[in-house]
């Protein structure tokens, strides 16, 4: 499948709006293989042209959705606007209706697990999705605190699920390079990225309200209640300044 795409700090992203996004999901799930979904922001999109090995597995994705509204104004400096941002979580939700619709069901892996008697964020997040989405099938949950050295227990039980589709929230660089890992050994049809949405939807992090939304503040609400991510916060600014000089030099 051929994407339109361009490239903003020589990184690149698709130039899609929500419904061409859909359109090419829903093709990718008439694949047997398993296709790889990014949703990069303007952290992601710095640390990928600072990370060779970040940057190749966006390369290879199948879809690339703009995900930050620092790419839409960044690819209007660089002279090839992007139609709309596609906020991952709000594509994620359009997944699960349409997985819904189809009878096709879903994995969750990642955020914290439960603690004594209480459920994992992922299980969290997947009830409250249940609630929300009652003919959605979840084939299996699994929190993202394990290491390397299980992840192969880990896809084992993905397969065994008979997921159809695997949402990982590990936060990235690590979800993207967990999927292109095991992207040859995963029997499912296609694997997103999704950061924080389990912990959105779980209860434990509140979205920004839509004022936030709709005014591109998203990162200033997170920084109101995650002070400590003061330093990814600086990659806004980094990555805007990054852009305006690609611009003036001609670059990408």
């Amino acid at each position: 499948m051929s994407n339109k795409r361009i490239r903003i700090l020589d990184v690149p992203v698709d130039m899609v709006n929500t419904g061409e996004a859909m359109d090419i999901f829903r093709e990718l799930m008439k694949s047997p293989e398993c296709s790889l979904i990014v949703t990069p922001n303007s952290e992601i999109i710095v640390n990928a042209s600072q990370d060779p090995e970040l940057k190749g597995i966006i390369e290879k994705a199948d879809l690339i959705i703009p995900d930050g509204i620092g790419l839409v104004y960044a690819s209007k400096i660089m002279g090839m606007p992007l139609r709309e941002r596609v906020t991952g979580i709000d594509f994620l939700e359009q997944i699960l209706r349409y997985l819904e619709e189809t009878g096709q069901s879903i994995f969750f892996l990642g955020s914290k697990p439960g603690e004594g008697n209480s459920p994992s964020i992922a299980e969290a997040a997947a009830q409250k999705m249940k609630e929300k989405y009652p003919g959605l099938q979840i084939a299996g949950t699994h929190h993202g605190y394990f290491r390397e050295p299980e992840e192969s227990e880990i896809v084992e039980r993905i397969n065994g699920s008979g997921a159809d589709f695997l949402c990982v929230a590990l936060g990235s660089p690590k979800q993207e390079k967990f999927v292109f890992r095991h992207q040859e050994m995963l029997n499912v049809k296609g694997a997103i990225g999704v950061g924080g949405s389990l912990d959105v939807w779980a209860g434990t992090l509140k979205r920004a309200p839509e004022f936030y939304r709709n005014h591109g503040l998203e990162w200033l609400y997170r920084f109101i209640q995650q002070p400590s991510r003061y330093k990814r916060m600086a990659a806004l600014p980094l990555f805007m300044i990054k852009v305006v000089i690609s611009r003036i030099r001609g670059g990408k």
